[in-house]
Formats: structure tokens, sequence, C-alpha cells
């Protein structure tokens, strides 16, 4: 694994948004072409993330004044739907890479953001060690890290560590000896550290994710970030949702939308050129059938739905940047996030669902595996619960009551 993980050569910087959603279309039609295939047989995407990483595209979030395009966030959502139509895994592997990214932007020193966004330009990759299983909710960190001398030693276990895999950096979530939350930039060759490949979901098979332990792994003190801060003022990040912010959220979108877009891609090709014409319907074609033609065009507009929501909600997380973090404007993208990510969801399972409906039953065979939209869907749509999304956008605009301040809405 390790032999695939580029360690020399620096990445392209990306100058603008335009060349971002350029970049993306070329991969993604590279990425396409393999997809089926790295699900069947779970190989993980080595040389595809390599690619993806190199190409410029995992920095685009880095602000301008350390050298990064700082693209538009409706421009972020652009790329990892395009990207994940092609292959959702890897559409899905920069999130928490990126929600790095923008952590170290509102809470990292000077010179940690120096350090920190000068490796993400360079294709460095950070991926993740997030979550923990066996507790009592996704807040209660076990993992601890603690004073040694003037730095620090970090001991816990995680799971769902999404990229850490084929990452350079494992940043760990844990708490410290005050009780609150930081997150820990730990390299992947550091002692004491261990990942294993042992992610046996159904869906979303080649995300790179699985166990990582940590055992006594020494921390510097400069690669701590208080990540509490985030969720103490208004900030895209602290009234926004899932590991960790309206740019982690709004990518959990993006995957969705992407993984719709391929089904329908899929049910037009296969109605197209395969399905028969039910019987009673007296027609040649089966892309004649008028219920298909009506239950089709019902999943289109839904897709249609959740990118126009994708965007907006895009769109709404960069005004709430440029008017300095007005808490107003924060918790109004938060909704908006909130929306597209709860259309998203309903969008992709009845356009998975529908794809097997309309194209019968010969696109059920092995041999074309459209189920791994299906499963792709379920599997990453259960990240965080979408029935609380709707709770929040009801309760603010019935009741003026603003989302939490915590990673999850």
């Amino acid at each position: 694994m390790t032999s695939v993980i580029n360690t020399e050569q620096k990445a392209h910087i990306i100058q603008d948004d335009k060349e971002a959603i350029a970049i993306a279309h070329e991969l993604a039609a590279e990425f396409a072409k393999g997809d089926s295939e790295r699900d069947q047989n779970r190989r993980l995407p080595a040389e595809e993330v390599e690619k993806f990483s190199q190409s410029g595209l995992w920095g685009i979030t880095v602000p301008k004044e350390y050298g990064g395009a700082f693209v538009s966030n409706a421009t972020l959502a652009e790329v990892i739907k395009i990207i994940s139509e092609a292959d959702s895994s890897l559409g899905q592997i920069p999130q928490n890479h990126l929600y790095m990214v923008e952590a170290v932007r509102l809470d990292g020193t000077d010179e940690q953001k120096k350090f920190f966004f000068d490796l993400a330009l360079q294709g460095k990759r950070f991926g993740n060690a997030f979550s923990e299983i066996g507790t009592k909710s996704v807040t209660d960190v076990q993992t601890k890290l603690e004073p040694d001398g003037s730095d620090f030693v970090l001991n816990g276990r995680k799971y769902y560590s999404a990229g850490a895999l084929l990452a350079h950096w494992v940043p760990v979530i844990a708490s410290n000896q005050d009780g609150k939350t930081v997150v820990a930039f730990v390299e992947r060759d550091a002692p004491g550290l261990t990942l294993l490949d042992d992610w046996t979901s159904f869906g979303q098979r080649t995300t790179a994710s699985g166990t990582t332990i940590i055992e006594n792994v020494k921390v510097k003190a400069e690669h701590v970030i208080p990540h509490y801060l985030a969720f103490e003022r208004a900030t895209p990040m602290g009234a926004m949702a899932t590991p960790a912010e309206g740019i982690a959220q709004i990518i959990q979108a993006a995957v969705d939308v992407g993984i719709a877009k391929a089904a329908v891609r899929d049910t037009i090709y296969f109605v197209r050129n395969h399905t028969r014409p039910w019987v009673d319907s007296n027609l040649e074609k089966g892309y004649e059938d008028p219920l298909t033609l009506y239950n089709l065009g019902n999943v289109q507009i839904q897709v249609h739905a959740a990118e126009a929501l994708l965007r907006r909600a895009g769109e709404f997380i960069d005004i709430a940047n440029e008017s300095g973090l007005e808490e107003p404007k924060v918790v109004e993208a938060s909704i908006a996030v909130a929306e597209a990510k709860a259309l998203a969801t309903e969008a992709v399972l009845l356009a998975t669902n529908k794809l097997f409906e309309l194209a019968g039953t010969k696109s059920t065979l092995e041999q074309f595996n459209y189920n791994r939209h299906w499963r792709n869907a379920r599997a990453h749509t259960l990240h965080d619960p979408v029935r609380w999304k709707y709770h929040a956008v009801g309760n603010y605009f019935l009741n003026g009551v603003y989302p939490p301040r915590h990673p999850w809405l």
C-alpha cells in the first residue's frame, strides 16, 4: 500500500474555479472506466487517489494568501459531484482532507496554516480518525491526548476512517486534558499508529476505510488544532453537520447527488438498449412505455432539484464566509446545507431503486453490477440521520430555532 503513496512529486496547483471543474471532468472520465471492477473486487483505488491529489483538486480550498485557489463552495460541491458520478468512493475519500483544511483555516495558527496548507498544495493527503464505536453518542470522544513534556501522547481506537489507508497524515479527533475536542495530526508511519483494512460494508467498499489503533503515539504541540473553538462561535463548521461542518456536509450531499446521476445515466442506457415493453402497452420499444416515461421524468426532476439545492447550499456557505461569519448568515447556510442533504438522500434512494424497476430483471445480473449504485447510496446516506435535517429545517422556519453547534446537525 505504501509504495503507491507519492512522497516526492509536487502536485499541480489549480488557479481558479473554472480550472477545477475542467480537471474534475477529465479525471471523472478516466475514473468511471474502472468503477465497477474496483467495486466488484474491492480494489482500493490507490493509483486513482494519487492522480486525484496530484491533479491539484485536493488543494482547491486553500486560501489565496497561502497559495491556493480558495474556490467557492458551490464549485467544491460541483467537483465532488462530478467525481462521485464516476466513482462515489473516490468522491468520498477527500471529504475529511478538505474538512481538515477548513479546520486549519478557522482555528490554526499562522504557522500551522503555512505548514499544513503547504502540505495540501504539495499533494499530501489528510485521512481521518474521527468516529468511535461503542460509545453513548457520536460526540462522546474516548480517545485521549495527554501532556508529555512540551508535547503530547495520544491513545485511542477509531472506526470509519475513510481515506486513512491512502493518506500521508491521519488527523485524530481526541479529548484533551480539559475534556475539550482537539485534532492531533499524526504522520501515517508514526510509531504506535496502526491502520487496519477491515471495512466490510456492502456499500462505498473502496473508500480506504477501516479501524485506526492509536497506542502511545507522540504528537508535537504544533500539530494540535484546538478544534473546540469552531463550536464556541458561529462558523460554517460549528453550525453545520457531520464529521464536522458545512464543507463536510455539503460533500456528503454532493456524493449522493453524484450517485443519483450515475443511476439515472445507467437507467437511461439500459432502458434504451435492453428493456422490453410490457405486453399490455402494445408498443414496440421499452423506452416508449408511458409509465416508464412518467417514472423516469419524476426521478430526473428530483435529481435536478437536488443539484439545484446543492449549488444553492454552496452559495449560502460562501455568503456566510464573506459576511465575516455573522451568526444569522452562518445559520442560514447551515439550514441550506441541511435542505440539500435531505433532498439528496431522497433523490439518490429513489433513483437507485427506480433503476431496477424501470430497467427490468436483466439489469440485476452481476455482469452489469448496477446494484453498486443502490449499495453505495444506502450505505452512504446512513452517515448521519437525514430525519433530523427535516427537524432542523422545520424548527428554524416555524419557531426561529437555530440548529445546534456541533459537528452533527
